[in-house]
């Protein structure tokens, strides 16, 4: 019987620095997966943290890792030629299939750009199979951009807005928190339009309550719900609310069930 904790070592492809305190790992990996899953990695010892890809393509994935602990501490001293512990996919990503054909905006605050690159550069690459895109995405600072020449090229045939939360005298680009901005998004036929919020708990509820506000109907908005997720296979209940386990069922959700899980 096999051991559904037991992970598997993965060559490290390449490192990227993509601020100063995020990183892109580009590891070999050989396997179906979708957009907005998530990956365990570990280093035996030191921990295991679940991580979300970011990218994927034949013989690679890619997770952008933010250094905020003991884990990631000792993730951020591998380089190219190193090995790392993972196990999965786990979870429900972002089904190509619902977006298809249809008016989408994806909407994105911080690292919450990670785990919907994906889906967003596969519509940006295949503009027939999408009725319209549009991309609005927040940071703090400039300095805290990530995937800087993905949205350089998403914006050659997309609606694409980058605004900061605090600017300085270099950025000449929008400023001020997202909910700001959802006015800059074609919303001439609102009740058909789909709208993807990837990011921190604080700013995907206000979103989401901006755009209900705007007429986006319940039905039509999805996030990413990362909660506290743990063991990723439904076993260790610590992202669990009342009776659903977000690395099941989720991270992705339908707002209609999102705003159930209220902890």
């Amino acid at each position: 019987m096999t051991n559904p904790y037991l992970p598997t070592v993965y060559e490290i492809l390449e490192v990227r620095k993509e601020t100063d305190i995020d990183y892109t790992f580009k590891v070999s990996y050989e396997g179906e997966l979708i957009g907005g899953q998530f990956m365990e990695i570990s280093i035996p010892g030191v921990g295991e943290a679940p991580i979300s890809i970011c990218n994927f393509g034949e013989g690679f994935l890619e997770m952008t890792i933010r250094k905020v602990g003991r884990l990631t501490d000792q993730v951020f001293e591998l380089t190219t030629g190193d090995t790392l512990f993972m196990r999965g996919p786990y979870g429900n990503g972002f089904d190509l299939e619902t977006y298809k054909n249809k008016d989408v905006a994806f909407i994105a605050g911080g690292t919450g750009l990670a785990p919907v690159r994906k889906t967003i550069d596969y519509f940006s690459r295949n503009q027939n199979d999408i009725k319209n895109l549009e991309v609005l995405i927040g940071f703090k600072t400039p300095d805290d951009q990530l995937f800087v020449d993905d949205i350089k090229r998403w914006q050659e045939n997309s609606n694409v807005t980058v605004t900061v939360d605090h600017g300085d005298e270099t950025w000449t680009g929008e400023t001020g928190l997202i909910t700001k901005h959802i006015d800059k998004l074609d919303l001439s036929d609102v009740d058909n339009k789909i709208a993807v919020v990837v990011g921190p708990p604080i700013m995907m509820k206000f979103t989401t309550l901006e755009l209900i506000k705007k007429g986006f109907k319940e039905e039509n908005i999805w996030v990413s719900f990362e909660r506290k997720m743990s063991c990723g296979i439904g076993k260790c209940g610590h992202c669990k609310i009342d009776e659903t386990y977000v690395c099941l069922e989720g991270p992705v959700f339908n707002y209609i069930k999102a705003k159930t899980l209220i902890d």
